[in-house]
């Protein structure tokens, strides 16, 4: 049996569904090809970050305004898809708050020095649980359970077939695997592009029970409020794609994060999953050189905070509409 949506995405991670979401609000019926299992977004503490990550990584400052933009676009996506946005900020512990300071507000970030650390409101949250079923209920967005075997088509139309034998026919299909294997059938550059998409292993704790005021981030580790408890993390594990946790760097993780929090507490439940790279740390989003084939893949540690402008960059691609400015940092052939 055959269905021939407007749009199909492969995958329903956060990329994946912010797109789809952003594709039905502009009245395209969406169907989101679901495989299951282990889910990057879902093992994520839904970090909308542009500062910290700019502290951390010690990013240009065209990055950092980058970021930023990329933030600015979650409270009108928010509202529009029934997410809930959590403003609290963030803090950052270390020994030389005077230079967090200093690096901060020289790219542009408002910022104080608070006892221990840094202060930051500008970073914010999404709790992933309920903001992945939520995008998953947007009207016009149809999820549907299945692992694709094999994609073909041309400038007409796309045919996307599932491991089942189901098949669906559409004009337009965005692959967002995260990082997985590239799928069979897909034209050989744009596989070759998923081939090179570096997986990294990441892993953190849950503490249900435990509470945090507010992202607490520091060398190494970092607590994070969620649904009903905390998350301490995150390992990250380059071209490892084993999903099983490594109790030995919970373990040091949970204590450096237990003394963050400033909060006794026993090992929690351990989450494991496995993130997409490119080597300038942004995904690959938009069309590629086969009409009707687009990419949503590889943002690294920052699929929440991209969510949105992944989703813009998508849907323009399909309309064929102007793209924004920042399509080219994410431009799927910039590496070719």
């Amino acid at each position: 049996m055959a269905s021939s949506p407007d749009v199909i995405v492969i995958g329903a991670g956060v990329l994946g569904l912010c797109s789809a979401a952003e594709l039905a609000a502009r009245g395209h019926a969406v169907t989101v090809i679901d495989p299951g299992g282990p889910n990057a977004s879902a093992v994520a503490a839904g970090m909308i970050a542009p500062a910290m990550e700019s502290l951390l990584e010690e990013t240009t400052p065209e990055r950092a305004a980058l970021l930023r933009r990329a933030r600015d676009l979650w409270p009108a996506f928010a509202e529009i898809h029934g997410l809930k946005l959590r403003r609290e900020g963030a803090e950052w512990r270390g020994d030389d708050a005077g230079a967090a300071l200093d690096r901060l507000t020289a790219l542009g970030f408002e910022a104080e020095v608070v006892d221990g650390g840094v202060r930051t409101p500008e970073d914010w949250r999404v709790d992933v649980g309920p903001g992945l079923a939520a995008l998953a209920r947007v009207p016009g967005v149809s999820v549907v359970r299945a692992t694709v075997a094999r994609v073909s088509g041309d400038s007409r139309r796309w045919r996307v077939e599932a491991g089942d034998g189901r098949v669906w026919f559409t004009p337009s299909v965005v692959v967002a695997t995260g990082a997985a294997v590239a799928i069979e059938g897909l034209p050989p550059g744009v596989g070759a592009r998923i081939a090179a998409i570096q997986p990294i292993k990441g892993q953190l704790s849950y503490f249900a029970g435990l509470s945090a005021p507010a992202v607490i981030r520091a060398e190494g580790a970092y607590v994070a409020p969620a649904h009903g408890g905390v998350v301490i993390g995150a390992t990250m594990q380059p071209d490892e794609r084993d999903l099983a946790p490594d109790l030995e760097a919970a373990g040091t993780q949970t204590a450096q994060g237990l003394t963050l929090l400033g909060q006794p507490g026993t090992q929690g439940s351990v989450r494991v999953g496995i993130r997409g790279a490119t080597p300038d740390g942004l995904p690959l989003a938009g069309p590629t050189e086969a009409e009707g084939l687009h990419l949503a893949l590889a943002p690294r540690r920052n699929g929440w905070l991209l969510g949105p402008l992944v989703a813009r960059v998508v849907a323009d691609g399909i309309e064929g509409a102007t793209a924004v400015p920042d399509a080219a940092a994410l431009d799927p052939a910039r590496f070719d």
